[in-house]
């Protein structure tokens, strides 16, 4: 069954120095881009992770230092991967536990504004898992009717994926699928929002599940020691929580996210005290009515000058005084 879509869709898988996402580093991706006509475009790139490849995750992917000896650096190549993937929705197999949060650590070190926004995840991992419960390989083999000869290269992976999605379709087209409530409906249909949908039931905000949306669309914690409460009341009770969580160790991604809650959790306390302001202001004192207009001034007479001393006066005054 061919994909119906919209608008391109860009499988991808990583390879990395191990699974921490934080401390971790990409040494190889691919990334298959199916568009609307199902043209295919591959890009597969080896990247120095500056820093030791451990030899575990070596004997894990089959990549070891000399393999990526004189490979870009993620930096030196962060732009180009950006516009290969575009405006493309994404995929993958268990991406949106680590390999998009991986992904967006990079970008964000790199100083790539790659955006999540507006996109559509489809994690044919989640599919697998709620519909039969196994592995990519197991998975492959069940949907597929092949052996995956070599797991763990990220071209291979990726295109395994790619084929373990369309076999996905054809087998739960009319499947039923019943929820933890009890609703039912059929979930894997030919449309990349409802399979959106459908892998994202935890509906997470950071994809490295530290928070995830509620029913009323608000952020929650998902860990710790106030897991399943709203990160605003979190923030109003203890702000000192976010200051904790930005020095943490914890993905930039799940930091930038945070930090987009806490900035509107400020404006919303700005715009709060200024409500109390404004309403708390004295209004502006208006003359009582009952208050008489004063009189005016009355105009004063002027002073009359005093006239010449008399013989008559000075008579008065020695029989006043007696002399």
């Amino acid at each position: 069954m061919n994909l119906k879509l919209k608008r391109p869709l860009a499988f991808f898988d990583l390879e990395t120095t191990g699974v921490n996402i934080s401390t971790d580093r990409i040494v190889e991706i691919s990334i298959l881009k199916v568009y609307p006509d199902g043209v295919e475009t591959v890009k597969t790139l080896k990247i120095n992770p500056g820093m030791p490849i451990p030899l575990e995750s070596s004997m894990f992917h089959g990549i070891y230092d000399t393999d990526i000896q004189g490979a870009p650096m993620f930096k030196d190549v962060a732009a180009e991967l950006a516009d290969f993937i575009g405006d493309a929705d994404l995929a993958g197999y268990n991406s949106n536990k680590f390999d998009i949060p991986m992904l967006m650590e990079e970008f964000i070190r790199a100083g790539v504004d790659f955006s999540l926004d507006d996109r559509h995840f489809v994690d044919v991992q989640n599919i697998f898992h709620q519909m039969e419960q196994r592995t990519l390989k197991a998975a492959y083999r069940f949907y597929c009717g092949k052996d995956l000869d070599n797991a763990h290269s990220a071209e291979d992976d990726v295109r395994a994926t790619y084929e373990v999605l369309k076999s996905q379709l054809d087998r739960y087209e009319q499947t039923e699928w019943e929820d933890k409530s009890g609703n039912k409906s059929v979930p894997v249909v030919n449309d990349v929002e409802a399979l959106h949908r459908f892998t994202n039931l935890n509906r997470p905000v950071d994809f490295a599940g530290r928070m995830v949306f509620n029913e009323q669309g608000e952020e929650v914690f998902n860990f710790g020691k106030h897991k399943g409460r709203a990160v605003e009341e979190v923030f109003a009770i203890e702000p000192s929580y976010y200051s904790w969580m930005m020095q943490g160790d914890f993905p930039l991604y799940t930091k930038k996210c945070l930090d987009k809650v806490w900035q509107r959790f400020r404006a919303k306390q700005k715009e709060q005290r200024a409500a109390k302001v404004a309403a708390s202001a004295p209004m502006t004192a208006k003359p009582k009515s009952d208050q008489r207009p004063q009189k005016p001034p009355q105009p004063q007479r002027p002073k009359q000058k005093p006239g010449p001393i008399t013989d008559d006066m000075l008579q008065s005054l020695r029989e006043k005084f007696g002399k």
